[in-house]
């Protein structure tokens, strides 16, 4: 696609995203996608490229962010969360080549790409309390769209655990909740709350990878404290069904956007 460009933001191999813009050149809103698969290195951008595409065919810009995730040079605890940062900051370092309205953008991550990008919407309006250990966010978006995300790290961390498994949460953030529990409160969005951003959580009630109640009990708590908040179930929807926009799933999502 002539449309399509691969930019660095940073050094390491996985520090790049790919710009896709409409045909037609105009200034267009920017949907910045961030792809799941537990934070870990085998897993990439590539599970976003359809609905990437879709959404560049809708009007939208997409900045599709590769991270340094767990298992590779710097990923994890803190070099994923700082990623995601540097990704969304430097749209204002692109935005005089490419026609970006970097006034108008939306984060959309599916999964753990979910949870990232809660995050993100946390760090807007972020305070000191991290003692420096996150680089600062420079532009602001309007809405985060969390599509099966991992709303809860200590819930995921426990799920996995009852499972008899290493939590792929305790890789990221290198140890349990009992054993870094500083870093769990920094970095998981239900610790966060409110975040003061436009949220909405869409999850598919047949789950079995991130389980629907993720989404329902972040849900709940974020509206307790006042959010603007919306919540989507939808039944019969599995975990990766609603990232391709072959299926109904994905028309819920083109709704709220």
């Amino acid at each position: 696609m002539k449309n399509e460009f691969k930019i660095y933001y940073g050094e390491h191999e996985s520090q790049f995203g790919v710009l896709r813009v409409p045909e037609n050149l105009e200034s267009c809103p920017v949907i910045v996608l961030i792809h799941g698969g537990f934070w870990q290195a085998r897993y990439n951008l590539e599970e976003n490229n359809p609905i990437a595409e879709d959404l560049t065919k809708r009007g939208f810009a997409t900045w599709n962010i590769e991270y340094r995730r767990v298992g590779e040079d710097g990923g994890g605890w803190t070099g994923t969360f700082n990623d995601g940062i540097s990704a969304i900051n430097y749209l204002y370092r692109i935005k005089e080549s490419f026609p970006l309205d970097i006034s108008n953008v939306t984060v959309i991550g599916h999964s753990a790409g979910g949870h990232l990008a809660l995050w993100l919407g946390s760090r807007i309006q972020a305070s000191s309390k991290d003692n420096g250990a996150f680089n600062e966010l420079t532009v602001a978006f309007q809405k985060v769209i969390s599509l099966a995300g991992v709303t809860d790290l200590v819930k995921m961390w426990k799920i996995h655990d009852q499972k008899g498994m290493r939590s792929h949460v305790a890789n990221l953030l290198g140890g349990t909740p009992d054993e870094v529990n500083e870093r769990y409160k920094l970095t998981s969005p239900a610790e966060l709350v409110p975040i003061k951003v436009e949220q909405v959580l869409i999850h598919g009630e047949s789950d079995r990878h991130v389980p629907v109640d993720l989404s329902r009990d972040y849900y709940n708590y974020a509206k307790e404290k006042g959010e603007n908040v919306k919540l989507v179930i939808l039944p019969d929807i599995e975990h990766f069904k609603i990232i391709k926009p072959t299926s109904p799933a994905w028309t819920s999502v083109l709704d709220v956007l």
